[in-house]
């Protein structure tokens, strides 16, 4: 029998458009159920896509910045701020667990819109602890998996470690007008999802051999490869479970995925 475990959870948010941060919609009241179901956490470590960088860096400033790294959007949207406080203390523990991963302590990057459009709606009072790590974009898909695993102390040590992207993510694409999913953004969807079901791990790592949608649906891999870190860090005795999905535009899945939630 597994032993019974403890520690944070994982989630994976497929965060779509940073609209999402001034909605309430099926997504946002998924999120804000998720911040106020999980055991509070003594601080959040992001892998957010829109910080796709060369090497690995970690945010270690005391107060980092809201980050609107976006245009034409309403003004609304460019007066959202997210004064969550910086964590340089777990920015060094990443850099230790990474190890051998040079990892660059950074002060210059913040909170981007993958991070604080999710907070938002899951911890609004913005009091937790955030630190970013971020993507290296010129490694491939394992690294990205191995680089999740070494993570895993943070789960025991009150740490809540979240992606933030999206499994189908195509804006060139998409239907501003709206309408039905792709055919084939349902079908690379299904797999991945049928994926974490099975924890067919190796799936999700080599999702560009899962079927010929996958280039369609991940034509850049940037907001895919926060999934492999959740992924990463699912334990023996968790299941995956999808707290919502859906599509927007056509070419956007909205899949949030969590492992590891109390049994309530």
């Amino acid at each position: 029998m597994a032993k019974p475990h403890s520690g944070m959870p994982v989630v994976f948010f497929g965060h779509g458009s940073p609209m999402n941060t001034l909605e309430r919609n099926q997504y946002t009241e998924t999120w804000r159920a998720l911040g106020e179901s999980i055991p509070r956490p003594k601080a959040i470590l992001c892998v957010s896509a829109h910080w796709y960088t060369e090497g690995t860096a970690v945010t270690a400033m005391e107060k980092p910045k809201t980050i609107h790294d976006f245009y034409g959007f309403p003004q609304a949207l460019f007066d959202v701020h997210y004064p969550a406080p910086g964590d340089p203390r777990l920015a060094a523990r990443v850099r230790e667990l990474l190890e051998p991963v040079e990892v660059r302590l950074d002060d210059s990057w913040g909170l981007d819109h993958g991070t604080w459009s999710v907070l938002k709606h899951a911890y609004p009072d913005a009091k937790i602890p955030v630190v970013q790590l971020s993507i290296d974009g010129t490694r491939a898909p394992e690294f990205h998996y191995e680089t999740g695993k070494r993570l895993a102390p943070l789960r025991d040590e009150g740490v809540l470690v979240a992606g933030s992207g999206n499994v189908v993510h195509n804006l060139r694409l998409m239907k501003r007008a709206g309408g039905p999913a792709f055919d084939w953004a349902v079908r690379f969807n299904e797999r991945v999802r049928e994926a974490l079901a099975s924890r067919d791990h190796r799936a999700l790592i080599e999702f560009e051999r899962l079927d010929e949608n996958a280039r369609l649906a991940v034509p850049t891999p940037e907001h895919y490869l926060p999934l492999l870190y959740i992924a990463a860090l699912q334990r023996e005795d968790e299941q995956m479970s999808l707290a919502v999905d859906g599509y927007e535009m056509g070419s956007l899945g909205m899949l949030t995925a969590v492992a590891g939630m109390p049994a309530s």
